[in-house]
Formats: C-alpha cells, sequence, structure tokens
C-alpha cells in the first residue's frame, strides 16, 4: 500500500472506539493494510479512522468483521464498513418542530414496498399525498441494514447504517427533508430487543447478549447484567444517531415487552431520560412510543409517577376487538374478543384487559389506564404486524365487507386516541402485506418457513394457504398500486376516509383525549353501537336486522350507505351501515 494511501486511514489524527472485550487482538484493515489497535483499557480499542466513503473492516483475532457501529454497509452486513460525514449534508429543515403527537395522524409505511421502486426517493415523491390526505406523522419500518435484497426490517444487524436497497444515506435525509419541508413529522421503528441471527456479529465482539433471558427472535439484549452499561449506551448512541444525524421526530420502540431488565433503572426510563435530553439540546420536541402486548400504563406514565415516561405505546386491544367484531374470526388470541361490550371497554378504559381474566392467557392480564390521557395510545384497525402475520396477509377488507371496514375505520377516528393507518388501508388496497424475507442461509430459510407454519397453526391456517416467506413474488405482490386509488371501488373508501380525517381535524372535541367525555352505548341482542363525543354522534348497526333508533342532534355528515332513511321517529340502520351527525 502507498504512503499516501495509508494516510487515508491515519492523517486526520481521528479514531474509531471498538467495544471488544471479547477478542485478543483488534485492528483495522483497509485496502489490504492491516493496523494494530491501541488498547484503551475497559475492553475498548482505538484504530485509525477511515475518510468517509473509504471501505473497512474491524479484524477480531484476524477474522474481518463489518464494524458493529459501522454507519454504512453498501456491501451487505457481511462486507465492509464505510464511515458517514453527517456534516456534509445541507439541511433545509432550520427550525422545523413536528406537529403535537396528541392531535397528530401517524401513517406506517414500509419503504420497500410503498412505491413500485422500493426507495426513499420514490416515497418522497408520495409525500405530498399524504400531507394533503391529513397525515401528520410518517412511521417507518426498520431501516437499519438487514440480509438480503428485500425484508420487514425487523432482523436488522448493523443498526447504525440504513439499508442500501432502500437508498443511500443522503437519500433518506433527502426523504426527512422533504417530509419536514411538507410539515410531516417523521418517525422510525427501531428494534432493539433482539438481533437478526444472519450478519449478527456483536456477540464476538462482547456481551452483548444474555443466555439468562430468551425471546421468540433469539438471544435477550443484555441490559442489565455485567458490562450492561457498554451495551445501553450502543442502543442509546443509535436511537440518537436517528434523532440527531438523521433528524427523525421520534423513535417507535419494537416490542418493549421483550426487553429481559430487571434493574432499578430500566433500560426504557434511561432511553427515555436521555431522549428527552437530546431533544432539549436540539431545540425539538422528540417523542418515544412503544410497542407492548403487556396492558402496563408504567410505559407512558411519568417517571415521577413511578412509570418509565414514554410519550405513547400502541394499544392492540382496540383492534382486537375490531377485528375480532367485525371479521368474526375468534381463532388465536382473538378469541378473547368479538362482543360490542369490547368496543366499549376500549373506547372508555383504553385497554380491554386491564386486569380481566383472558381466557386465551389462563390468566388475567393487564392494569387499568387510570386517569391518563387516551393520547397516550395509538388506535388502529392494521399494522403491518395484524397484516403481515396473517397467513396470506390479507388486509381488513379483503375479510370483511366494504361497509364493516368502513365501520371500523369510523370508530378508530372517533376513538380518543391518536389514530393509524397502515399504507393503503385508506383505499382498501387491493394488495396484501405478506411477510417476507430474502435469507441466502438454507438452514436459517428453513428454519423461517417451517417457523411460519407452526405460528400460523394456532390459527387452523393449513401450510399450503402460506405463501414462501423467501420467495420473491411474496414480497413483489406486497407493492402497492397507485394507480387504483383513483379508481373504484377503491376511490369511494379513499373519500370516507377523507371525510374522517377531516372530521377529526375540524372537530376540537375528538382530539381531547379525555376518555371520561365519551358516551358508549350498544345492544349486543340487536347488534347497534352508538359513541358520542362532545357534537359527534356515531351509530353504526353491527347485528343480523335493520334497527330503529332516536336520530342524534346535529344533521348527518358522513354516511354508508349514503341512503340513510331518516323518519319522525328516528333513523333505520340496515345491518352494516353507519352514520355520523355533528351538531
Amino acid at each position: 500500500m502507498s504512503a499516501a494511501s495509508k494516510s487515508a486511514i491515519s492523517a486526520s489524527g481521528e479514531e474509531l472506539e471498538v467495544w471488544a472485550p471479547n477478542a485478543r487482538e483488534v485492528a483495522i484493515e483497509q485496502g489490504g493494510e492491516r493496523v494494530p489497535a491501541r488498547d484503551a483499557g475497559d475492553g475498548c480499542y482505538r484504530v485509525p479512522a477511515p475518510r468517509p466513503g473509504e471501505d473497512y473492516f474491524i479484524l477480531l483475532d484476524g477474522r474481518q468483521r463489518p464494524d458493529p457501529r459501522s454507519q454504512w454497509q453498501p456491501h451487505g452486513v457481511h462486507g465492509a464498513s464505510q464511515r458517514v460525514d453527517h456534516t456534509a449534508f445541507t439541511w433545509a429543515d432550520r427550525g422545523f418542530r413536528a406537529p403535537p403527537l396528541d392531535s397528530g395522524l401517524v401513517y406506517e409505511l414500509h419503504i420497500g414496498t410503498f412505491t413500485a421502486d422500493g426507495t426513499y426517493a420514490a416515497a418522497a415523491a408520495r409525500l405530498p399525498y399524504l400531507a394533503e390526505l391529513g397525515v401528520t406523522h410518517v412511521e417507518l419500518m426498520p431501516l437499519a441494514s438487514f440480509p438480503g435484497r428485500f425484508g420487514w426490517g425487523y432482523d436488522g444487524v448493523c443498526l447504525f447504517a440504513p439499508h442500501p436497497a432502500y437508498g443511500t444515506p443522503d437519500e433518506l435525509k433527502r426523504f426527512v427533508d422533504r417530509a419536514h419541508e411538507l410539515g410531516l413529522g417523521v418517525l422510525l421503528d427501531v428494534v432493539y430487543n433482539h438481533l437478526g441471527p444472519d450478519g449478527n456479529y456483536l456477540a464476538e465482539f462482547g456481551p452483548y447478549f444474555t443466555d439468562r433471558f430468551h425471546t421468540p427472535w433469539g438471544p435477550a439484549v443484555n441490559l442489565d447484567g455485567p458490562d450492561s452499561e457498554r451495551v445501553r449506551r450502543f442502543f442509546i448512541d443509535n436511537a440518537f444517531m436517528w434523532l440527531r444525524d438523521y433528524h427523525f421526530d421520534g423513535l417507535r420502540l419494537d416490542a418493549v415487552h421483550a426487553y429481559a431488565d430487571a434493574s432499578a433503572r430500566t433500560f426504557l426510563e434511561q432511553l427515555g431520560d436521555e431522549v428527552r435530553s437530546l431533544g432539549a439540546q436540539l431545540r425539538r420536541p422528540l417523542v418515544l412510543i412503544a410497542e407492548s402486548d403487556l396492558n402496563d400504563p408504567r410505559i407512558v406514565r411519568s417517571v415521577d409517577a413511578g412509570g418509565y415516561g414514554l410519550d405513547a405505546q400502541w394499544s392492540d386491544d382496540l383492534h382486537h376487538a375490531l377485528h375480532a367484531l367485525l371479521t368474526r374470526e375468534r381463532n388465536g388470541y382473538y378469541e378473547d374478543f368479538g362482543a360490542l361490550a369490547d368496543i366499549g371497554h376500549a373506547l372508555r378504559e383504553g385497554y380491554v384487559y386491564g386486569g380481566r381474566y383472558s381466557q386465551h392467557r389462563r390468566r388475567t392480564h393487564g392494569r387499568p389506564l387510570g386517569e391518563l390521557s387516551g393520547h397516550r395510545l395509538l388506535g388502529y384497525l392494521q399494522t403491518h404486524d395484524q397484516v403481515g402475520n396473517r397467513a396470506r396477509g390479507e388486509r381488513i377488507a379483503m375479510l370483511t365487507s366494504p361497509a364493516r371496514a368502513r365501520i371500523g375505520a369510523a370508530l378508530v377516528f372517533i376513538a380518543p386516541f391518536v389514530p393509524m393507518i397502515f399504507q393503503g388501508e385508506e383505499w382498501a388496497a387491493s394488495t396484501p402485506f405478506c411477510y417476507f424475507a430474502d435469507h441466502t442461509n438454507e438452514e436459517l430459510a428453513r428454519a423461517v418457513r417451517e417457523g411460519r407454519r407452526n405460528e400460523f397453526a394456532a390459527f387452523g391456517w393449513k401450510p399450503e394457504d402460506i405463501p414462501d416467506p423467501l420467495a420473491e413474488e411474496t414480497f413483489r405482490s406486497s407493492v402497492l398500486r397507485w394507480e387504483e386509488s383513483q379508481r373504484e371501488p377503491h376511490a369511494s373508501m379513499l373519500a370516507f376516509y377523507s371525510a374522517l380525517i377531516q372530521l377529526r381535524a375540524s372537530t376540537p372535541e375528538l382530539l381531547d383525549g379525555r376518555r371520561d367525555r365519551i358516551e358508549v352505548q350498544w345492544d349486543e341482542l340487536q347488534g347497534w353501537l352508538q359513541v358520542r363525543r362532545g357534537p359527534v354522534t356515531l351509530l353504526a348497526n353491527l347485528g343480523e336486522h335493520a334497527v330503529d333508533l332516536p336520530s342524534p342532534a346535529g344533521r348527518c355528515v358522513l354516511a354508508y350507505p349514503a341512503e340513510l332513511r331518516e323518519h319522525i321517529a328516528g333513523v333505520t340502520l340496515h345491518p352494516d351501515a353507519c352514520a355520523i351527525w355533528k351538531s
């Protein structure tokens, strides 16, 4: 290697720090040159920092490995790493502040299937549509580099490096910048409870994982054992990178119920504290949203009140209650749901199971939400999980009638929660959202296929009905077809969603998180449901026969079917009809 080339990793004086207490010898390799690392103590090594854009490997006892904190993996998760000069990008969003989440509308999307191109640039071109629709926050499914060309992103292994199939780091920044230009906040789904199995070299570097606990996806992250402070720092620094260097406005934390953490000050609490401090430094609000199936309000309760202090959490109870009622499915975890009373409990109490006995779990589940605002929960009819974790990835409109799907949407938007919709839901997209992955390791591919079949057995789905998750066609079938949103029956569904979004945005009472101000009545036998929030009243008939009900005050502003029969004594609702009045 020439002297000029050698200077590329040494002239600046910058160093990379590599925490590798499990290694005997650490070095950096670039362009065939090997430079030993300096032992900095406490399991840390310092190596000369390559220039941004220069390929390099960390040599771990002679083995080539990507840098655990690699900022860019253009050659895949097993290939050479690169640094990114985050100061080189010129941002245009100076002074941008994301809209308040409390009055927001979140739109979850997957970059790889949101458009035919599956890139940040192509997704950015669709952002004006989302802004016009009334979306306030775009939530991206995970972007950390994972093996193969396509996947959901929950098997990421290079957490600091955006997945190269979607575009470059600068193209991701341009996506965020464009969203901010349109007034949209941008949230990112991050996975800190496990890493994927393919390309995960962290255990060779240090005790990132513990064998004291196990998760459904692999070894549990070491959040409370020996050397866990370094492990926590790794994940908190990762959160800081997305929020600071890529200007994300918040993070969605995947499956926090899988965090194995018995420490007095949990990782969740520490992450919340440090992200709040970062927001103060950056002078812009940053939010943390947890996914949890614990129905535990401590996640969103303030630290002073004994909680973890996160801003909000996904609430599956409303989804499960709606799904079971609308589709009449009762298999798997849906066996706990299906009554109109479940909708009433979800709307009023936040959780359906807030200390109730769960037949599916065969134990009492959850605890009451208490006085907390409904804004601490996200409410939804569909998510990537609840669509994609079906055998064929069916959306709600494929499982029930268009009329019943509209009832579900209306209940989400009248609920006192922060509403969220999943890409294409608003026009009842005809494309499924299947589970897909691109594993080249045959043993892993076989395990994934078998695991999906075994998982679906609990729902009574036949193995032959499950698309091959490793087939490219399964991925391609999940790509949205944007042209269909302009033709029937999709256009009328889009118009219905647009009307719901406008109604919510223009009605202060619908933006109020006070759950004690919502009135819910129902009749299990006849199948009707009435929800009133301030001047807005929703009537829906989920029964088998037409029902006559008193007309609410005001005028009917939205109905499906549109031919609503009002008479002197009130209104007749036919099966699967719904209508909204505003006084």
